[in-house]
């Protein structure tokens, strides 16, 4: 085993960890280092795949507002959003954009120079703004990613999955243990800061638009160190993705292009979406969700289709030339052919409860981005919050680690011994067939505990997933990356089980056909590891 110290550590390079990472080497004297670990490819993560864009209440869009975002938000997320946190996030968008734009990132432009903004569902205005025309992700990411690596300040760890935190006696975390998949070993490193930027768990759904990374791996991590968890039941599903015969993964068809006017329509022809919402198209997520779930069941067809023929053929190859570029390679032609669409699990608005700086329920581990629940979501996420939450927690996060003494721990305590001397016992050298194994925990979670949910579905689900734990034998060390990926998976899939039995109403993106009506006030469900078994806590 290896051993190293750093002053702070971030896990995950997506958005929130990168910009996390610049702004703590900006304003912080690291006498050990910072250090970055991505389980991957540098800088593969969900934000690279966001398309539509980033919110911004800027003070040069007269148009809006802090109280009109904010009220936009609240709306969307169904009772569940925290005002204050929401009121935060949108008053400090200005300077995190701009800090952005800094750092290097070119959002879209208008013919005079000034930035552009899309509208997209459930926003009363024009405030989100784009880069690269639909790879708003992408843009922000990359610039990110060079930034960091010139860093001199910021160490990168690449192919590194991180399996366990080591947690003291008193309930602090001090640092972690990761598993290098090109070199087979494992490394204890040190640290009174660890920052979880792992992103979310879409591929425990059968559908998603995540890439293969999101695997809930944060979350999993969080829970088995005693952390807090919140609202684990609401999963996002994007109502429109594409939709090709045999594909399981599914490329996300921005909400931008239904806020530049294209329509949803059956197998038929025909437009639906004024029978479900006076919204139309730009309802909210969850709205438009359930709408073409209900038409594809109607119609007794597996999508439906999103009609951009009546924009303009030049604004669309202009505005969306990521999508454009995807559908022809399935020989469909956007400005002359609807777009085969359906919904897929898309986004993790609970997560790791956090206050808005990214402290959790342990002291010295933290979190930011989706694996983190700030209160800024609620119940539906409001179309591209994401990617601000991001950028705002991390740099509140920044500026409260600037008053904390970054000093890696001196010695280690009985309970860190004894977690790291459990990786020298040998271990079963069995060979899972993980991946038939994690096809069986999507077609489960797909199944029983996706956009429409009873407690019938969700004690099946329960069952079969207790059945998978039963052919996977693996309590402490695995033998690979992909077997700690589908341990977290299912670690994560029954959080979200068990809390959709919990929560027996219909709030935002969790629904229940059996339990419809809605509680009289909003509550949140919090869960933390227990005997053996999660437990809900007030």
């Amino acid at each position: 085993m290896k051993y190293s110290k750093y002053s702070a550590v971030i896990v995950g390079s997506g958005i929130s960890g990168l910009f996390c990472a610049l702004k703590i080497a900006q304003q912080i004297k690291l006498p050990e280092g910072l250090l970055v670990i991505t389980k991957s490819n540098f800088g593969e993560s969900n934000s690279r795949y966001a398309q539509g864009g980033i919110v911004g209440v800027m003070n040069n869009n007269t148009d809006d507002s802090v109280d009109l975002h904010v009220k936009d938000t609240l709306r969307a997320g169904a009772g569940l959003s925290d005002e204050e946190t929401v009121r935060f996030i949108s008053e400090n968008s200005d300077e995190v954009i701009n800090d952005l734009i800094n750092f290097g990132v070119e959002f879209d432009r208008d013919e005079n120079g000034n930035i552009a903004y899309t509208l997209e569902g459930a926003h009363s205005v024009r405030r989100i703004l784009h880069a690269g025309g639909d790879a708003t992700g992408s843009v922000i990411e990359k610039t990110l990613c060079r930034r960091t690596k010139e860093n001199p300040n910021i160490d990168i760890q690449e192919d590194s999955i991180v399996t366990e935190l080591l947690i003291n006696n008193d309930s602090e975390c001090k640092g972690l243990i990761t598993y290098n998949s090109l070199t087979n070993e494992y490394q204890t490193i040190y640290s009174s800061a660890i920052i979880l930027a792992t992103g979310g768990l879409g591929q425990i759904y059968k559908y998603t638009t995540n890439p293969t990374v999101a695997t809930g791996d944060g979350l999993a991590l969080a829970y088995n160190a005693g952390a807090i968890l919140q609202d684990m039941e609401f999963v996002q599903f994007h109502p429109t993705a594409l939709c090709i015969e045999g594909a399981r993964k599914r490329f996300l068809i921005s909400e931008s292009v239904r806020g530049e006017g294209a329509k949803l329509v059956d197998k038929n022809g025909v437009a639906f979406m004024d029978e479900y919402s006076e919204l139309k198209e730009l309802a909210p997520r969850d709205v438009v969700t359930r709408a073409i779930y209900d038409r594809m069941h109607a119609t007794d067809s597996d999508k439906v289709f999103l009609d951009a023929t009546g924009i303009p053929a030049e604004k669309l190859a202009k505005r969306f030339p990521t999508i454009s570029k995807v559908c022809k390679k399935y020989e469909i032609d956007i400005s002359t052919t609807p777009i085969p669409v359906a919904p897929a699990a898309h986004y993790m608005m609970g997560g790791i409860k956090t206050t808005l700086e990214g402290r959790t329920s342990i002291r010295g581990l933290y979190a930011i981005g989706e694996c983190a629940s700030t209160g800024l979501h609620g119940a539906n996420r409001l179309a591209s919050n994401s990617l601000l939450e991001c950028v705002v927690s991390a740099h509140e996060l920044a500026n409260y680690l600037s008053f904390v003494n970054l000093v890696p721990p001196r010695k280690i305590d009985e309970n860190i011994k004894h977690t790291i001397d459990s990786y020298s016992i040998p271990m079963s050298d069995e060979d899972f067939d993980v991946e038939s194994l994690k096809l069986e925990l999507e077609e489960i979670m797909w199944e029983y505990a996706g956009i429409l949910r009873s407690e019938e579905s969700l004690l099946k689900g329960l069952d079969l997933i207790f059945a998978l734990k039963q052919k996977f034998d693996r309590k402490t060390k695995c033998l690979n990356k992909s077997e700690y990926e589908f341990r977290n998976m299912m670690t994560v899939a029954q959080l979200i089980i068990k809390s959709a039995l919990k929560r027996r109403e219909s709030r935002g993106a969790h629904y229940r056909i059996d339990c419809q009506e809605l509680y009289p006030e909003a509550i949140h469900n919090c869960i933390i590891k227990g005997q053996g078994e999660p437990s809900f806590v007030k």
